[in-house]
């Protein structure tokens, strides 16, 4: 009897890790597919918003939902490294021609923020199905809360973005015009 129970837990742990494996492999064949991630995590938080609008309830969960985006995109839009600590000891970002440059580094990667994202949203979709969870509250005092604290969250982001000078976004590779186009319009052709 005592083998049953140890082939049981070790057919367990063999699909466990397993599944873990599998999972894995499809999280990194994702990576280099941005949009497709993106759009996809739009989708799932779409199910969630009907859902919530369709049993109108679990007004709590979504506004804890929203208080962990909030807290995923602060640290996607902050630096690594803080400017401030960093200034006290040497300056960070270049002042002078001759100072080195630090790009800018995510203190949330893009993948992370969206992995943690989709992961919430769809913790939160399960939560729904839970009726203890469905709190009686009054839904505008938690939407207005909510709004006033992105407006000062971002506030505070925004401005500590213009005192040290950086932008969190790029977008891509800079091209520098179309050199190649104006050379071969000048080489004589035989």
């Amino acid at each position: 009897m005592e083998g049953l129970g140890s082939d049981g837990a070790a057919s367990v742990m063999k699909w466990k890790s397993d599944f873990s494996r599998k999972f894995q492999y499809y999280l990194d064949k994702s990576t280099p597919n941005t949009m497709e991630r993106w759009l996809g995590t739009l989708a799932v938080a779409a199910i969630y918003v009907l859902r919530v609008f369709y049993v109108q309830g679990f007004y709590i969960v979504t506004y804890g939902l929203g208080i962990y985006i909030l807290n995923l995109l602060i640290g996607f839009l902050s630096p690594s490294v803080d400017p401030e600590l960093e200034a006290l000891n040497t300056a960070s970002l270049p002042t002078k021609g001759s100072d080195e440059f630090k790009p800018f580094v995510r203190r949330l990667p893009e993948f992370k923020f969206w992995y943690a994202l989709t992961k919430a949203f769809v913790v939160a979709f399960f939560l729904t199905f839970f009726s203890v969870l469905d709190v009686p509250v009054f839904w505008p005092i938690l939407l207005c809360y909510w709004i006033f604290l992105f407006v000062l969250t971002m506030k505070r982001q925004i401005l500590h973005m213009i005192k040290y000078k950086y932008v969190p976004f790029n977008s891509g590779k800079p091209t520098y015009g179309k050199k190649s186009s104006e050379n071969s319009s000048r080489i004589p052709r035989d």
